[in-house]
């Protein structure tokens, strides 16, 4: 008697723990901020990887590739990426000829890195409404499922059609993870600044994702293998799942109010100017990501860690971005922090083509992550206020559209990055991208002071209003028209 005692106590106290770590909000954010982590992990690992490993498969033959020295790697399964071009051995016309073969490459890359975001914003479209059905949970849990998958098949790979396929099936994962996330946080934190706080700290796992990614995935591709990055982030990827299966215990979830439909959302032209923003910003470094590369193999004749390490800065400045224009954000204005961000991050654009060594990139791309982070951490906590304010709080819709508009802007940036420099070179790409920035940042002015639900029905069911001894009446046309307060 005394052991079953023992027993149901032992049981009853774990059950109370289990209970208490599903109710912890904190909990619930390291979870997110960890799912995150590991997505853009793996998304920028293979920055500094994927050019040098394409052009070395197509030229593994060529007499000018020198075999490294470094034959100890590990998990090697072709030994392609053992060779690294020894350009003092070539003529002019040899250089002229690789050049050429460099910036024709940026077309196959750009499309291999486009294939995640575009996979990733058709499925936003289905997880938006599914996580309005069955909550957030589940999502969670089965889009970390799919990014270990994906993991393993990188791993694996040794084929542009292999990686094709694990870049697209990691768009998938990333869907469920990110909407479901940043949907789960909008619930748990409803009290709006303290919203722009927690999703500050999310990001901020995104951001040391990004940090991470393109060192580690050139470090570890040079010294150790091909494979070592991707088993090393599955086996991260394991170590999530069981704390999601422990602390979430997933479980389908109906919302009691129903949330605005994705038609819906996307009508509103406050909902528009914030995605929209979050598109441009994300398009500047996404630009880069497949052509900055190789751009430093045939200006600089760059490594693959001086690759991976070219985009250091942006991501330890996006960390720090978002962590500083979290709370800031909420106290100056979350339209002025994304306005300034649009306006440096063009700059920093502007500036890149200048440099003549790698470290004449470190201000430049700090810039730029700096600036991203100014306008991620301000965008989405906007579009949770948004929806609060102008719909009802149900966040899946919402938070599905805010990662298609980071989806299109990794989707525009690597697929337009082959052709813009192609035609108008690398200078011309910057100079291009810059310029979008800086005419797409005085919209920004309209997210000053938004309208809420209660003031677009009160216009709607006004059919006189009185200016003096003016009278103006609207009609049913005008009262379906969207109102768009002018700050």
């Amino acid at each position: 008697m005394t052991q079953n005692v023992i027993g149901s106590t032992w049981s009853e106290t774990f059950h109370y723990y289990l209970n208490y770590c599903k109710e912890s909000r904190k909990l619930v954010l390291l979870i997110v901020a960890i799912g995150l982590l590991l997505d853009n992990m793996l998304l920028t690992a293979v920055v500094p990887i994927i050019p040098t490993f394409l052009y070395e498969l197509h030229h593994k033959n060529d007499p000018f590739l020198a075999q490294s020295s470094n034959s100890s790697k590990l998990f090697n399964v072709n030994d392609v990426h053992s060779y690294k071009v020894d350009s003092s051995m070539m003529s002019s016309e040899e250089l002229e000829q690789r050049h050429r073969e460099l910036v024709s490459e940026n077309a196959e890359v750009g499309i291999m890195f486009a294939s995640k975001p575009i996979v990733q914003a058709i499925t936003n479209l289905f997880v938006g409404p599914l996580t309005n059905k069955i909550g957030y949970s589940w999502p969670l849990f089965f889009g970390l499922i799919l990014l270990f998958l994906s993991t393993m098949i990188f791993a694996i790979g040794t084929s542009y059609i292999t990686l094709f396929f694990a870049r697209s099936m990691q768009g998938v994962g990333s869907a469920f993870t990110s909407v479901a996330g940043m949907g789960m946080l909008a619930e748990k934190f409803p009290d709006d600044r303290e919203r722009g706080n927690c999703m500050a700290i999310a990001l901020g796992g995104l951001a040391l994702g990004v940090l991470i990614g393109p060192p580690f995935g050139g470090v570890m591709y040079e010294f150790i293998g091909q494979s070592s990055p991707f088993i090393t982030l599955a086996m991260l990827a394991l170590l999530d799942g069981c704390l999601q299966l422990l602390v979430l215990q997933p479980e389908v979830v109906k919302e009691q109010q129903p949330g605005a439909t994705l038609s819906t959302l996307i009508q509103d032209p406050y909902i528009l100017l914030a995605a929209g923003s979050i598109t441009f910003a994300n398009a500047g470094i996404a630009m880069l990501e497949p052509s900055l590369p190789l751009w430093m193999m045939d200006t600089m004749n760059s490594s693959n860690w001086e690759q991976g390490a070219a985009f250091l800065p942006a991501s330890i400045s996006y960390l720090i971005g978002t962590n500083i224009f979290g709370p800031l954000g909420h106290k100056i204005g979350r339209w002025l922090s994304s306005l300034l961000g649009l306006v440096m991050i063009g700059l920093a654009l502007v500036s890149i083509p200048m440099a003549t060594s790698v470290s004449g990139l470190i201000i430049p791309n700090g810039m730029i992550g700096f600036a991203i982070g100014m306008v991620d951490s301000s965008m989405m906590p906007m579009l949770g206020y948004l929806v609060d304010i102008r719909h009802s709080s149900v966040y899946g819709s919402v938070y599905a559209i805010g990662d298609v508009a980071l989806c299109i802007g990794y989707i525009i940036g690597p697929a337009l990055a082959g052709t813009l420099v192609t035609w108008f070179g690398f200078g011309g790409l910057c100079m291009t991208t810059a310029f979008v920035c800086f005419a797409f940042a005085p919209c920004m002015l309209a997210l000053r002071n938004p309208p809420t639900k209660e003031e677009v029905e009160s216009r709607a069911h006004c059919n006189t209003i009185k200016y003096g001894s003016y009278t103006n009446t609207s009609t049913p046309e005008m009262e379906n028209k969207p109102f768009i307060r002018i700050p």
